[in-house]
This record gives C-alpha cells, sequence and structure tokens, in this order.
C-alpha cells in the first residue's frame, strides 16, 4: 500500500491511479461517518460522492499540517452534514433508514433480524439524546473505525479529552439503554 503522503502528492499533479487509490482508502469510513449523522442511506451516498468530488476540485490546495489527509476530507464531510442538516430544515425522516447498511446478515434468521432491527431502534434512538460532540466521537470512532489519534485532529481535541469524551458518551448510552 502507498504511503498517504505520496498519494496525495501524485493526486494534486492530477494523477488518476492516486485519486482512485485515495477514494477506495477513505471512501467506507467518510460513508459511515455520513450515514450514522443522517439516518439516510441515499442521501448518505450522494453526500459522500459530493466529498470526494470536492477533495478533486480543491485537492491542489491542500497542504499538510500535522494532521493525517483523512482530517481534511472528514472536515469537508462535515461540511456536507451541516450543509444538508440546515437544507433538510423540518422534514422528519426515519432515523434508522439505511441504518441496516451497517448490518451484515445474521444469519439466524427472521426471529435474529428481529431481534438485531429492536436493539439497533434502541441505539439509535440513544445516540440521538447525546450531545453534539458525544455523537461525533461515537461515529468516528465506531462507524468510521478511528484511531483515537485521527479523531482528536478531526475533533480539533486532544487524544485524552477524545478518550474522556468517549467514555462519558459510552457511559451515557448505556445509561439511556438502561432506562428504556
Amino acid at each position: 500500500m502507498q504511503d498517504e503522503r505520496d498519494l496525495v502528492a501524485e493526486a494534486q499533479k492530477h494523477n488518476e491511479e492516486a485519486f482512485a487509490q485515495l477514494y477506495e482508502r477513505y471512501f467506507d469510513k467518510i460513508y459511515r461517518y455520513i450515514l450514522l449523522k443522517v439516518g439516510d442511506q441515499f442521501e448518505a451516498e450522494d453526500m459522500t460522492q459530493q466529498v470526494f468530488l470536492k477533495m478533486l476540485k480543491s485537492i491542489g490546495s491542500f497542504k499538510w499540517k500535522d494532521v493525517p489527509f483523512s482530517a481534511w476530507l472528514y472536515r469537508i464531510a462535515h461540511n456536507q452534514i451541516v450543509d444538508y442538516l440546515r437544507r433538510k430544515s423540518r422534514r422528519l425522516t426515519d432515523p434508522l433508514d439505511g441504518v441496516e447498511a451497517f448490518i451484515e446478515d445474521p444469519g439466524g434468521g427472521p426471529q435474529e433480524a428481529v431481534e438485531i432491527n429492536c436493539d439497533l431502534e434502541s441505539l439509535v434512538t440513544a445516540i440521538g439524546k447525546l450531545t453534539n460532540a458525544q455523537r461525533d466521537v461515537i461515529a468516528l470512532r465506531f462507524a468510521s473505525e478511528l484511531p483515537i489519534a485521527d479523531v482528536s485532529h478531526i475533533m480539533g481535541r486532544s487524544e485524552g479529552a477524545v478518550k474522556a469524551l468517549q467514555h462519558s458518551a459510552i457511559l451515557a448510552l448505556r445509561r439511556i439503554m438502561k432506562a428504556e
């Protein structure tokens, strides 16, 4: 696997293969992050494509600043989410739309599928009751599977602060789900 700095440098020279490798490397993680934040599979797919189009258009202006390239992509994704939520205004949608994309077929039949959907519904409801920062850390750490160091860069917080926030978010989720 090619080094991230080399890939970015090649992409800045309009190398299509480098763009493709960056896309492959980050698409799933960015998609899962957006999906968890917006709750709609089709919107998340469109928004993820927009993130990569914006990357393509503005990668020439990207500068390394002691943070991973992925932090820049997540900032673009965050801005897409904010724009989407502004446009969406007060339209109500089912918070579980598209969340099934996180689940692989359990293979246990209909009863297990129903139990998983009930658990997912409880989890999504509980996540909705967290603070914005807690939701962000849960989305980045668990939906996007990012390490603490990357999450700290993306959120602009120290690693210790991210660990504390993650801990408080998990405790809050546990408390909320016990109460339900």
